[in-house]
């Protein structure tokens, strides 16, 4: 089993060159023993790629040696897994997932009590000590497996209806499942909650043969002019697992979820004075600034689904969101839900009863860019601590709880390692065109100076 296999939130590779079905089998044994083992209630679940079924069957196969009893979901969104978690107060969960990753890819992702992720310092390191050292708590007899996926199903959607009863208007709107996870699911969900749906890739099919597994500006071209032409009220596209919602308003433009962060702080949080929202440290200043102006705490975190959960529980927060469109809700345990999402965008048209172009027009405005630098997994941590010491040195005003953050008179940028691909990535921000141009120039020619330093 590679070692680059373990990352910051998950276990990820390629399927069948970095692990395979008796890696699973161990990583579900590990996971089991790290847990306690006899007597622990763990819920499985897996996504639409063609080896997930597969590896989760492993996976089981795995966890019921050390006696734990499974909590087997089915093909599901990962949310629907961490859901089972909280809700039944399970001790533990795993999804077969890469998430947004390009379809030849597969992972793990492993949550304890409460759906709290088992990251890299929140128990991952852990497990993989135990399958280092081979340290397995085998029981003398195997752990029941029960099927609990039209269970979970059930539960999950009369929860979601109940949560947003008599809130939601009649809206019109357009879903792009990518024929992930949220195929068929999350249609039937919507439609039943008083939205008129339609959708389009609303298929499972582990091939992503429609587009990328990752909702981008790019991937979601068809779904936006659709919006634009056919007179919807928004768009939605779901990444790969059905965590992350990537919307587009009415005229066809992609909103970051930073932006669509800022929209719920500002329409739904105005009247909650000393309210906590949690967002990371590349969102825009906008999310800094809305909240301010509505008294609204905001609390800087890590970028990821580990770190960002973490906050949310401990600061007791009501939203939060990453720029990547993963957006966290506590009325949902914390928990990010590109379903629930849907349902909270339709509920803020329906208590404003404005489009939502109009609602972002109103919002300050910034002029933003991202973009990422192909760097080697085993340098792209490196290159980044070197970059903070440059920068340091040069006396500049730094935030370094991920990445390095800049902040400048004009604006501010921000480089950091990605935690799931070999990348550097740059999010800038400034308040004209030509400052951003000045400031991406001057981030770029750093990292340049510093890339050429590792050859």
């Amino acid at each position: 089993m590679r070692e680059e296999i373990f990352r910051a939130y998950d276990v990820r590779g390629v399927y069948g060159r970095d692990f395979a079905e008796e890696d699973a089998k161990l990583i579900g044994l590990a996971f089991a023993t790290y847990l306690g083992g006899e007597g622990k209630r763990i819920s499985v679940g897996w996504d639409v790629r063609k080896s997930s079924r597969s590896l989760a069957s492993a996976l089981i196969d795995g966890l019921s040696l050390t006696g734990a009893t499974v909590l087997s979901l089915g093909l599901v969104p990962t949310p629907i897994v961490y859901f089972a978690v909280a809700s039944w107060n399970l001790d533990g969960g795993v999804v077969v997932t890469s998430s947004h990753n390009p379809p030849e890819w597969n992972g793990f992702k492993l949550c304890r009590e409460n759906a709290l992720l088992c990251g890299w310092g929140t128990g991952l390191e852990e497990v993989k000590k135990i399958i280092d050292s081979k340290m397995f708590r085998y029981s003398a007899f195997k752990g029941r497996v029960e099927d609990a996926g039209e269970r979970i199903l059930e539960e999950y959607e009369n929860y979601l209806l109940d949560s947003f009863k008599g809130r939601i208007g009649r809206l019109k709107v357009l879903i792009d499942p990518g024929n992930g996870s949220c195929s068929v699911i999350g249609k039937k969900i919507l439609q039943k909650s008083g939205l008129t749906v339609e959708s389009m890739n609303d298929y499972p099919d582990g091939g992503f043969p429609s587009r990328s597994p990752e909702p981008t500006e790019e991937s979601l071209s068809a779904l936006r002019k659709m919006v634009k032409d056919g007179g919807y009220d928004f768009g939605v596209g779901y990444d790969g697992d059905g965590d992350r919602a990537l919307f587009v308003d009415d005229e066809g433009n992609v909103i970051r979820g930073d932006v669509v962060l800022a929209l719920f702080v500002k329409h739904f949080l105005r009247d909650k004075p000393g309210e906590k929202i949690v967002y990371e440290v590349s969102c825009s200043k906008l999310v800094e600034e809305v909240s301010r102006e509505n008294r609204v705490v905001p609390v800087m975190s890590r970028v990821g689904h580990t770190f960002i959960l973490g906050k949310m529980v401990s600061e007791k927060a009501f939203f939060g969101g990453e720029i990547s469109s993963h957006l966290y809700f506590g009325e949902i345990y914390g928990l990010d839900d590109a379903i629930f999402a849907t349902l909270k965008v339709a509920q803020l048209l329906t208590l404003t009863g404005r489009k939502l172009s109009e609602l972002v027009s109103e919002l300050p405005k910034y002029e933003f860019l991202r973009k990422d630098y192909g760097v080697p997994d085993k340098v792209k941590f490196m290159v980044v601590n070197d970059l903070a010491r440059v920068f340091e040195k040069e006396g500049r005003k730094t935030i370094t709880i991920d990445g390095v953050r800049v902040e400048l008179e004009d604006g501010w940028f921000i480089l950091r390692a990605s935690n799931t691909l070999p990348q550097v990535k740059l999010a800038a921000e400034a308040r004209s065109r030509q400052a951003l141009e000045e400031i991406v120039r001057y981030a770029e020619t750093r990292l340049k100076e510093t890339l050429a330093k590792y050859g």
